[in-house]
């Protein structure tokens, strides 16, 4: 009897390893939380390259960022989505996905590209309001945050090089691609984080 439950965790251990390892390697992988009354659809998640170049490990860990706010959203209804965090805060996983829809457009369409575009929540340039996710559903948030991220993506993608640069109003400095990237993969670490807390909150779901 010993024996037999030696060895089922020895092969629990070794099913843990593999799929930490997975992670890491390049492979797509399918995730998801615990099923619940809404969207069951799971987020695939690629692990970025081991040995990229600098260019295709930052769209890598980018991608990998933007796939994991979703993964934390994945199973959840509109109304889960809006349920705030623990009092006085009112951050909410919708919140979050609006936020960097706004976050997306701001550096790659406005600053990168030079569009003159309105900011998508806030008729006063108010980065805050999408944080107001009262009334949101998921479709609207999402179509937003989508379509903002294929703009990123078809931007960057044209860029010749990490070293074109743009000027940043905010910063009265030009800034280069390699530090817009940089600077999203900040942006979504630091909010998924939030996301961690409040799925957990949510239905007790758990996961990197």
């Amino acid at each position: 009897m010993e024996r037999t439950e030696r060895t089922e965790r020895t092969e629990r251990t070794e099913r843990t390893e593999r799929t930490g390892q997975a992670e890491h390697a390049g492979r797509t992988e399918r995730t998801g939380q615990a099923e619940h009354t809404g969207r069951t659809e799971r987020t695939e998640r690629t692990g970025p390259p081991l040995t990229g170049n600098e260019r295709d490990t930052l769209r890598a860990y980018l991608d990998y960022h933007r796939a994991t706010l979703a993964w934390k959203c994945d199973g959840l209804t509109d109304e889960e989505l809006r349920r705030p965090s623990t009092p006085p805060s009112a951050l909410t996983l919708l919140g979050l996905v609006r936020h960097m829809a706004e976050v997306e457009r701001h550096w790659f369409r406005r600053t990168l590209n030079g569009e003159q575009l309105p900011h998508l929540w806030s008729d006063t340039h108010d980065f805050q309001a999408a944080y107001d996710a009262t009334g949101a559903t998921r479709q609207e948030a999402f179509t937003a945050w989508e379509a903002e991220v294929a703009h990123a993506r078809r931007i960057e993608a044209a860029a010749e090089s990490l070293d074109v640069t743009a000027f940043v109003a905010s910063w009265k400095e030009e800034a280069s691609l390699r530090l817009v990237m940089l600077h999203l993969i900040h942006e979504y670490a630091r909010h998924n984080g939030h996301a961690d807390l409040l799925r957990e909150a949510i239905d007790g779901a758990t996961g990197a």
